[in-house]
């Protein structure tokens, strides 16, 4: 299966094992928990997974390499206890605790959080000291004395030998007790990911046309070439901070991240005419109404690839654009119940009593990101949220030393500022949208490129969002020119009818 769907079966499993019944207990018993073995070539996202699972679920998140474990660190250093036994006196071997189950514990004080995820990567790697102890670990859960506390799931992942010389093949009896998911490159599965996670246009625009390099694995004169999906990923990173210093990508970079002389060539070829489009097409021009002529009479000349590569910059900035104002939006939503609590005090409470109120509910996102943080699931939009939420909390007037009426009004004065300033936001980026919208009917008119341009905004989660929320009239004509409800209903029909 796909990096997307291997990240839906085991979010599933993960949830079915923390499920519990009506006395607490955990409906699979610990023991009967059978670890998930993630097996897959590297670089294809194994971790990155594990950390949306997490974070998505709420629980926290624990992860190690295994290759880099020793028998003392996995299993504890030994050491000497005198114990008495029916009256004689022994000394007797002792370990201390394993480090990897001390990070557990370590996440659940510091972050409060008791259930989680334990993420033992690179598991079929381990060390020939280690190996005999790791179908303990599989069954029961143990490393030397010390267990995985209830309440943590255990994920892990390696590679194929084919990927790895270290890696040594489970025998059936370790095989038994894992939950295996093979895991094999799939560039759409990926795209979607590289959308919401803002990954450069330029590397999804140069995947579109070659997909067959998104994956690739070679031996040459010069040894194994290599390119993955955390190698695009990471060169992805590295541009966009290259363009903010106004640094010059150039080949001697991206073969830092893509090990194929080919590939590194027609990349950066690529991507010297990413900038270029950029450039020639005037692409804030286009998102401000204004269409050049010059844009118009090399969009109509132009090849398809060029064309696709210019859809895939209006539409990465489009999608910023909705992103922006979702955020904005979840910043909102997320002091909405501590403002109901403000109105509900303005008639008997004084405006010391609110301030408090709304001291703590800035505190509350303060400890929240610090909880995440703690627990290791605090992602980039969780992050971006709750310093905007602590800010909104920040720009409220002292109302402190006001009567509550008075400081319900300057509260909700901040609070209705905001909102407009929402929806003025909204209308501006629909107006991007729309005159997005004009520039690809006026210049392709109803050719595939409208196609394009509507299917990304509809697959993907936050265009779909956007356009739910604050509508899009330009949006609801194309689709209905294009027939996508009615091709939607048809496949619904469809499946209907198979009766599954």
């Amino acid at each position: 299966m796909n990096i997307r769907d291997a990240k839906e079966f085991i979010k599933n499993d993960v949830e079915i094992y923390l499920a519990k019944d009506e006395y607490g207990d955990y409906k699979i018993p610990i023991q009967n928990q059978r670890p998930v073995f993630l097996l897959g070539a590297p670089g294809i996202g194994k971790t990155a997974i594990m950390e949306q699972i997490a974070s998505e679920l709420g629980i926290a998140l624990v992860s190690y390499s295994m290759t880099h474990h020793t028998r003392q660190s996995a299993l504890g250093l030994p050491f000497i206890s005198h114990e008495e036994y029916e009256g004689l006196k022994y000394d007797v071997t002792l370990y201390t605790m394993s480090e990897i189950i001390a990070s557990i514990y370590d996440v659940m004080k510091n972050s409060g959080v008791k259930e989680g995820i334990l993420f033992l990567d690179e598991i079929n790697c381990v060390s020939e000291t280690l190996a005999p102890s790791m179908l303990q670990f599989l069954q029961y859960k143990v490393f030397g004395r010390h267990k995985v506390p209830d309440g943590w799931v255990v994920v892990t992942a390696g590679n194929p030998p084919e990927y790895n010389k270290n890696v040594r093949e489970f025998d059936v009896v370790t095989m038994d007790r894992l939950k295996v998911i093979s895991v094999e490159a799939d560039y759409e599965a990926w795209k979607q990911y590289a959308k919401e996670y803002k990954v450069h246009p330029a590397i999804t625009g140069f995947l579109e046309i070659h997909k067959d390099y998104f994956y690739h694995m070679e031996m040459t004169v010069k040894g194994r070439s290599y390119v993955t999906a955390r190698g695009w990923e990471d060169l992805a990173r590295i541009i966009t901070i290259y363009e903010e210093k106004d640094k010059k990508v150039t080949e001697e970079l991206v073969e830092q991240y893509i090990r194929n002389d080919k590939i590194v060539r027609e990349f950066t070829a690529y991507y010297d005419m990413y900038r270029k489009y950029r450039k020639d097409y005037r692409i804030d021009d286009i998102l401000a109404g204004n269409i050049p002529e010059t844009a118009k009479k090399r969009a109509a000349k132009a090849g398809f690839d060029e064309k696709l590569s210019v859809l895939g910059i209006l539409t990465d900035r489009i999608m910023a654009d909705m992103s922006e104002t979702l955020l904005f939006a979840d910043t909102l939503a997320a002091v909405m119940p501590v403002l109901k609590k403000v109105k509900t005090m303005s008639e008997e409470y004084s405006g010391k009593e609110m301030s408090e109120v709304l001291l703590k509910g800035r505190d509350a996102a303060k400890q929240r990101m610090e909880k995440l943080k703690a627990a290791n699931t605090l992602s980039e939009k969780d992050k971006k949220r709750d310093r905007m939420v602590i800010s909104f909390y920040d720009d409220i007037p002292d109302v402190s030393e006001m009567n509550g009426n008075e400081a319900f009004t300057k509260v909700k004065e901040a609070f209705d500022n905001n909102v407009a300033g929402l929806k003025d936001d909204a209308e501006k980026k629909k107006e991007r949208l729309k005159n997005v919208f004009a520039f690809i009917e006026e210049v392709f008119g109803d050719a595939e490129e409208l196609l394009i341009f509507v299917t990304e905004l509809t697959v993907s989660d936050t265009g779909a969002r956007f356009i739910s929320q604050f509508g899009s009239q330009e949006y609801e004509e194309a689709s209905k020119k294009l027939m996508l409800s009615e091709r939607k209903n048809a496949l619904r029909d469809e499946i209907l009818a198979l009766d599954i």
